[in-house]
């Protein structure tokens, strides 16, 4: 291969991977008309169009994308060997891009920006739509950096950290007939369910644990993100099984209030997910360690905060919800 097709094969796998010349450009700090050029000379060189315009961005076509799937690896691995220490926090004017469920969205985003803002002012994070089922693609298309949630990725090319393992409480509004530190199975049972589904299956883990007793409940509602749920439950009569996380700021302020399940809930914990060819970047290892921090504070924050506000802040509470 001669040299200059393999710098066109380098801004052609940053095109790629931010779907826009425009993003392309920033990435590889070019200008916008010098990547430009770079497309004009891969359609002259491998007498192809290999981007079609789709609005503001470009749409790849078949061999476009087969031809991605072939060499981003590579180029990954080459660009880590040949400049694997090469990110700088205060200079970079990196575009990071995560897959998280709101719930991680609430926790994060405004002290991971606010700490860009003083000690990495040119870095730009974005999040992108988040589903169960789809992170393992969008890691391997390079859609993403980053996916934080469940690791049901059994994959040897697919890494993972666990964040926290959420503490999951029985909410509702205050006054609810419900809302007292002794809950039985029963009563749980048979009331009236709110669910948090990102799947949009109906049935969740507590499905599974109360059919072990025989037992099985209602769901009235499902919903897609937990940020709904506090004005959900402030205005009706359901109750709904959450991370204590989603909704610490509608305890704490007195809109709704909680109590331990009836029954004990092994819920996976949520992690960092990444692609194997991105272990030795420098700059996701830095975004990986501020989120980690960041959702670590956030998590014992919510818990310490909003525990006085639960119903019965028993011993039993204390020692379910401590974190050291």
């Amino acid at each position: 291969m001669r040299p200059h097709e393999l710098n066109l094969l380098i801004i052609f796998d940053a095109i790629m991977t931010e779907g826009s010349i425009s993003r392309a450009a920033k990435r590889l700090t070019m200008t916008q008309p010098a990547v430009s050029n770079a497309v004009s000379r891969m359609r002259a060189a491998w007498k192809d169009d290999l981007f079609v315009k789709n609005g503001r961005n470009i749409k790849p076509p078949l061999k476009a994308s087969n031809l991605w799937q072939h060499i981003k690896t590579p180029i990954h691995d080459l660009s880590a060997v040949l400049q694997p220490d090469d990110f700088d926090p205060v200079t970079s004017n990196r575009t990071f891009r995560i897959a998280a469920a709101d719930i991680v969205v609430m926790m994060m985003m405004l002290p991971l920006r606010q700490y860009i803002e003083k000690h990495a002012p040119n870095i730009s994070v974005h999040m992108v739509p988040y589903t169960i089922v789809n992170s393992s693609e969008v890691l391997a298309a390079s859609s993403v950096d980053l996916v934080i949630g469940p690791n049901n990725i059994q994959q040897a090319n697919i890494r993972s950290e666990l964040l926290f393992n959420p503490h999951y409480i029985c909410a509702m509004r205050p006054g609810h007939p419900l809302a007292k530190s002794k809950l039985s199975v029963e009563e749980f049972a048979n009331a009236q369910h709110l669910l948090v589904s990102l799947s949009g299956d109906v049935v969740g883990i507590t499905d599974e644990v109360l059919a072990q007793r025989g037992l099985s409940r209602t769901i009235a509602m499902s919903v897609n993100q937990f940020g709904m749920v506090t004005t959900l439950l402030e205005g009706s009569d359901l109750i709904c099984i959450v991370p204590l996380a989603a909704i610490a700021n509608g305890i704490i302020s007195g809109r709704i209030t909680g109590t331990l399940p009836p029954i004990e809930l092994s819920p996976p914990g949520a992690s960092m997910i990444w692609h194997a060819r991105q272990d030795r970047d420098q700059g996701l290892f830095w975004l990986r360690e501020q989120v980690k921090r960041i959702i670590k504070e956030a998590e014992k924050r919510s818990i310490n905060e909003s525990m006085p506000r639960l119903c019965g802040s028993s011993k039993d509470l204390c020692a379910k919800l401590s974190v050291s």
